[in-house]
């Protein structure tokens, strides 16, 4: 499994020789656990074999605070059916070796500071994860967890919101490792009828502060945001809710089908012209 930086690098190298278009990345979101543990990592497998560049990976939580109503629900559903963060791992460390697409690893602050950061991070490599995201964790309080991950081959992908000033969105962009995760709505997660318009002109914006990929999420649900984003100059287009909505919506078999079908959608409408 290549890095999550390596993944783009691969990707830029592959746009047109002109340059008037970038091959832009697919990242799905799904809850590790949701419905269980074993669909999960057929899920991870699905999605690496139907388009995904690179996954991310929720981590349950009880309290998670950046999740809309169905991220919220799919969370709940597997704390009660038992997940806990080593279950999450010793599963990654057993399907990490048979997929492609780096696993980018999202949990909140509280977990890793209750394990102690160089033994989340010593248990997170050893389970094959390639990135971090921790939603919860100001660019003030970055550096505890940027340089010790950065020392175990772990990238830290810190989150721009659309009301960050140019001054706050060029420290993050200098910060951020790997790429820079673009929130593209004021507030939590979820499905939407459209991407705010104010996500092109914030493009632009962070196109002229720095080269670094550029992946936006929150809000994407639909093929048509997917194509949106992509044309307005994205690197990354990254969506949760519509496929963990997906892969809880009915039996594991209907539901990891459903999300092979919606990922192979996603992948299409991302690389028309």
């Amino acid at each position: 499994m290549i890095s999550v930086s390596e993944c783009f690098q691969k990707l830029r190298s592959e746009s047109p020789a002109n340059g008037d278009r970038r091959q832009c990345a697919l990242i799905p979101f799904i809850t590790a656990g949701d419905p269980d543990l074993d669909t999960t990592a057929k899920a991870l497998q699905v999605l690496d074999k139907n388009g995904a560049d690179l996954i991310e990976l929720g981590v349950p939580y009880s309290d998670p605070l950046a999740d809309g109503p169905v991220i919220q629900a799919a969370a709940t559903r597997s704390l009660n059916r038992g997940t806990r963060l080593d279950g999450v791992l010793e599963m990654l460390k057993t399907v990490s070796p048979t997929i492609k697409a780096p696993i980018i690893l999202f949990t909140y602050y509280n977990p890793i500071l209750y394990r102690g950061i160089p033994e989340f991070l010593a248990q997170i490599k050893d389970a094959g994860v390639k990135g971090l995201v921790v939603p919860d964790l100001p660019l003030e309080e970055a550096e505890i967890l940027l340089y010790p991950a950065k020392e175990q081959g772990i990238e830290l992908v810190l989150l721009v919101a659309p009301t960050s000033s140019p001054d706050r969105i060029e420290a993050i962009a200098r910060q951020s490792q790997g790429f820079i995760y673009l929130v593209s709505v004021t507030g939590v997660t979820g499905m939407r009828s459209q991407v705010q318009t104010r996500v092109e002109d914030l493009l632009k914006q962070m196109r002229s502060l720095t080269d670094k990929p550029i992946g936006v999420g929150f809000g994407i649900s639909q093929l048509e945001h997917a194509k949106q984003v992509r044309s307005w100059g994205a690197d990354a287009v990254i969506v949760g809710s519509a496929f963990v909505n997906r892969l809880a919506a009915a039996s594991p078999e209907h539901g990891l089908e459903a999300i092979a079908t919606f990922c192979q959608s996603l992948r299409t409408a991302i690389d028309e012209d």
